[in-house]
C-alpha cells in the first residue's frame, strides 16, 4: 500500500513537472514566433513617453536655435535656395565681415544646420507616434524690421535678437590657466565684455536706422560675434546628461 501510494506521488510530480514544462516551452516558442511579427515589431518601435519627451526637448531647443540664425542669415548670411526667405543687409554684412570675412559662409551654414537639426528629430518623433516639437504659438515677436529681413515672419519670431544680455565669461574661462571649470566649478571667470553682461543690446540692425553710424554698426556686428559661441557652447553639458535617462537605443545615438 505504501508503495503503491508512493509511487502515485511520484506520477503525480512526474506529471506536473512535465505539465510546466509544456507550459514553458509554449510560452517560448511563443515568444519566438511573436518576435518577429507586427505586434512585437510596433511595440518595439514605439517610444516610451520619457523617451519622447527626452527628444522633443532638444528638438524644441533647435528650434529656437533655427529662429535666431535665421535671423542672422537673412540679414549678414548667404543667401541662398539651401536657406531661403531673406534678401541680406549689405552693411550690416560687412560689419560681420570686419570680425572673420567667412562670417557670412558661418552663418548660413549653422542656420542649414539648425533647421536640419530639429527637422531630423520631428520627423523621428512622428515615425515613432509620437507627437513633435511645435513652438508655432510662440511665434510672437517682431523682431527686425530693417532691409533684409524676410517681411512674412515680421511679428512671427521665436527669439528677439534686440535685446540681448550676454554672458562672456565664455571667453576668459577658455583661457585662464589658472582655473579649470570642471574641477574648480565655484570659481567665478570674469567677463570679456562687462558691459555686454548689463542691460540690453541688440545683434542685428532694429531698423535701416540702425545701419546709418558705422560705430554703432560695428558695435551691433560685434555683439552678435559674442552670441554666437554663446549659443554654440550652450549644448555641451546638457546634451550629454539626457542621454544618460534614455532609454530605447535609438534615443541615446540621436
Amino acid at each position: 500500500m505504501k508503495g503503491r501510494v508512493k509511487a502515485r506521488k511520484d506520477s503525480i510530480s512526474r506529471r506536473s513537472f512535465l505539465g510546466k514544462s509544456l507550459a514553458v516551452g509554449a510560452g517560448t516558442i511563443g515568444v519566438g514566433l511573436l518576435r518577429g511579427s507586427p505586434i512585437a515589431t510596433a511595440s518595439r518601435d514605439r517610444l516610451t513617453p520619457p523617451d519622447a519627451a527626452l527628444l522633443r526637448f532638444p528638438a524644441a531647443l533647435e528650434l529656437l536655435e533655427a529662429d535666431f540664425w535665421i535671423q542672422y542669415n537673412e540679414l549678414g548670411g548667404i543667401q541662398d535656395p539651401e536657406v531661403p526667405g531673406g534678401t541680406g543687409n549689405p552693411a550690416y554684412h560687412d560689419a560681420l565681415g570686419v570680425l572673420d570675412e567667412d562670417m557670412d559662409q558661418y552663418i548660413h551654414d549653422n542656420t542649414d544646420d539648425e533647421i536640419t537639426h530639429h527637422t531630423s528629430l520631428n520627423a523621428y518623433l512622428v515615425s515613432k507616434g509620437s507627437a513633435p516639437a511645435n513652438l508655432d504659438p510662440f511665434r510672437t515677436l517682431i523682431g527686425s524690421i530693417a532691409t533684409g529681413v524676410n517681411p512674412a515672419l515680421i511679428g512671427h519670431r521665436l527669439t528677439n535678437l534686440t535685446q540681448l544680455t550676454i554672458d562672456t565669461s565664455w571667453w576668459t574661462r577658455y583661457r585662464d590657466d589658472s582655473h579649470n571649470p570642471d574641477l574648480d566649478p565655484d570659481h567665478v571667470f570674469p567677463q570679456a565684455v562687462p558691459t555686454l553682461g548689463v542691460n540690453q543690446h541688440t545683434a542685428i540692425p532694429r531698423t535701416d536706422a540702425d545701419t546709418t553710424d558705422p560705430n554703432f554698426l560695428q558695435a551691433i556686428a560685434n555683439t552678435a560675434g559674442f552670441h554666437f559661441p554663446t549659443i554654440e557652447q550652450g549644448g555641451n553639458s546638457l546634451y550629454p546628461s539626457l542621454a544618460l535617462r534614455a532609454i530605447h537605443p535609438d534615443v541615446l545615438r540621436i
